[in-house]
């Protein structure tokens, strides 16, 4: 496979996860909370705070999302092994981290406000799990894509 088509293929994905995203977040989240909130009139008050708790981590998760976009257009260009992209490979490991931990924090803080339950606070955890791995999958991949990128430099220079 060329680094083209690779190209096309990231991008592919990516669009589609991003479409998918937009779905969970705008049509299925809310819908859920509804239907919740319908059957059980004594979480109508969660419904919003809730709602706009798990809006806010779409942010970072679209950032990351743009920027595996650029990660894909330099490997179009074939710019797989580049310094550029090891420094992007860093930034989606922070903002993964980052939404991790505002993820973690905003369900303690809905435990402590009482607007919390067991069953969602283990669903978190796993999320949370997900996230880490997701952070050390990427801080690896940076290290490892920056260490071909130097190796790639001297073999430039060396021929």
């Amino acid at each position: 496979m060329n680094q083209n088509k690779l190209s096309v293929y990231l991008k592919v994905i990516l669009a589609v996860i991003g479409v998918c995203g937009l779905v969970v977040y705008f049509l299925i989240l809310p819908t859920c909370g509804e239907s919740l909130h319908a059957s059980f009139p004594e979480f109508a008050a969660w419904h919003w705070p809730w709602l706009i708790f798990l809006w806010v981590t779409a942010i970072p998760c679209y950032a990351a999302l743009f920027f595996g976009w650029r990660i894909a257009c330099n490997i179009g260009q074939d710019k797989s092994f580049s310094l550029e992209n090891a420094r992007l490979l860093q930034i989606i490991a922070w903002l993964v981290a980052g939404v991790t931990l505002y993820y973690f924090i905003g369900n303690v803080v809905f435990l402590f406000l009482n607007m919390n339950h067991p069953g969602i606070i283990l669903i978190a955890l796993l999320i949370c799990a997900v996230g880490v791995s997701i952070t050390i999958a990427a801080i690896c991949l940076s290290h490892l894509v920056k260490k071909a990128a130097d190796l790639q430099e001297q073999s430039d220079l060396t021929v």
